[in-house]
């Protein structure tokens, strides 16, 4: 368990902060750009928790605890097939992927096929959907952008684009039918 006495520390004053492992890096290096876009996109789930309830609003709390996760995973370097010193670090599973995809597949059952691109918006809820789907690509490409440099546990690419498309069909879910169609060209 995590035990946080002290917030202010000063040990980041100088542009630098320490990784879970204590390897000191800049705050502008890659690995905590891609930690900071997690954390972003947990942040706007949060504000889309304010606008749900019941099935989905746990299912939200899940992946708000996922995506502490991933930051745990991204915050120790390595690809996550290795322990260290016969401790194993918390990685991010398939079984979180597996997860999501099920409740991908659960919220699509229920929605009409889609004739067109949806434009981000509807209900509050539905909007902020989006928004989060938004984030949650963008912490995807840092991902990417981080495993062209160094090892990242797969799992969390893998993850992270099944979030999107879970706040994608989760925002149809919450439009309950009345997605906002594009109309190609229609505003000419």
């Amino acid at each position: 368990m995590v035990r946080l006495d002290r917030i202010t520390t000063r040990g980041g004053d100088s542009g630098q902060t320490s990784l879970g492992d204590g390897t000191r890096v800049t705050k502008d290096s890659l690995r905590i750009e891609a930690i900071g876009a997690v954390d972003e996109a947990n942040a706007a789930i949060g504000l889309l928790r304010l606008h749900t309830e019941g099935g989905p609003d746990a299912m939200l709390a899940r992946i708000q605890n996922d995506l502490f996760d991933l930051g745990a995973d991204l915050c120790v370097p390595g690809d996550g097939a290795a322990e260290e010193g016969g401790r194993a670090r918390l990685r991010m599973a398939d079984s979180q992927c597996a997860r999501l995809e099920a409740e991908v597949a659960s919220m699509n059952e229920a929605l009409p096929p889609l004739r067109s691109f949806i434009l981000p918006g509807g209900t509050p809820a539905a909007a902020h959907a989006h928004l989060a789907r938004t984030a949650a690509r963008r912490a995807e490409r840092v991902v990417v952008a981080l495993m062209a440099a160094e090892p990242v546990n797969p799992a969390a690419l893998r993850y992270l684009n099944r979030l999107s498309d879970h706040l994608f069909v989760l925002s149809r879910a919450l439009n309950a039918g009345g997605d906002v169609l594009w109309v190609p060209g229609g505003e000419r």
